[in-house]
């Protein structure tokens, strides 16, 4: 059974998203205080396998919480609930190492299938043994950078990043599409399953961040470039590749 790790102040939410993912079959604990979720998963090594976190929560802030997770080298798939979808609080969620977000108020069955979407990229990454999964344990190299899609890392010469579930993800989709424009809602949907009416403006600030991982300058790409109007390409020689 999963276990579902919820920090969330408002208790009657806190309760209502308890309900319903225990009536889904998952193994659900709260906590209204950021403090807990890093002492249970930190200090005493709990084991959970996705943490749903609230922005703002007294004391400890939901934005502190993850980055002190990240830091940690803790990757737990981390979903993260906003004020209003506020594009700040995207941002930084995305800076601070959530894997996604989810804008108050919000459906629940929504954050229902975005959890279940979560713990299914886990699993594909912690799978090596199905054939058509296979593909997943590769690497990509170009020009001196590594991608390493198993172990969520892109190395280069005197670096090694470790990448959430959602900028690997990405990372995949671009090498895999080599040469090819894709569209904002071609992510929306192919990568990260979500709605259209999601706000793009989070996939540009994800291009931001793996700019800085793969450009040596990254204010004049020349592997991931904008394509204007619509949306990116990735151009690379690769050495080492994803199996098509």
């Amino acid at each position: 059974m999963k276990r579902i790790l919820v920090v969330e102040d408002e208790s009657h939410l806190a309760q209502g998203i308890r309900f319903n993912l225990e009536a889904e079959g998952y193994c659900v604990e709260t906590t209204e205080r950021g403090e807990d979720a890093t002492q249970w998963l930190l200090e005493e090594k709990r084991s959970f396998d996705a943490l749903v976190l609230d922005v703002m929560l007294p004391g400890k802030d939901g934005f502190t919480v993850a980055h002190e997770l990240r830091q940690a080298r803790n990757y737990i798939p981390l979903l993260m609930l906003t004020a209003r979808g506020r594009p700040e609080d995207v941002l930084k969620g995305f800076e601070s190492g959530a894997d996604d977000y989810l804008p108050k108020p919000f459906n629940l069955a929504i954050l229902i299938a975005r959890i279940g979407s979560l713990l299914r990229r886990k699993s594909w990454f912690a799978d090596q043994k199905e054939p058509d999964k296979a593909e997943l344990s590769e690497t990509c190299s170009f020009d001196g950078i590594t991608i390493d899609f198993q172990k969520l890392q892109l190395r280069s010469a005197d670096q090694t990043y470790q990448l959430t579930l959602m900028e690997v993800e990405l990372l995949r989709y671009f090498v895999k599409n080599s040469g090819r424009p894709v569209s904002r809602k071609e992510i929306l949907e192919n990568v990260w399953n979500l709605r259209e009416d999601t706000d793009t403006r989070a996939i540009d600030n994800f291009i931001v961040r793996l700019r800085r991982y793969i450009e040596p300058e990254p204010g004049k790409p020349r592997y991931l470039i904008t394509i204007r109007g619509l949306g990116y390409q990735f151009i690379a020689d690769q050495t080492e590749s994803l199996r098509t």
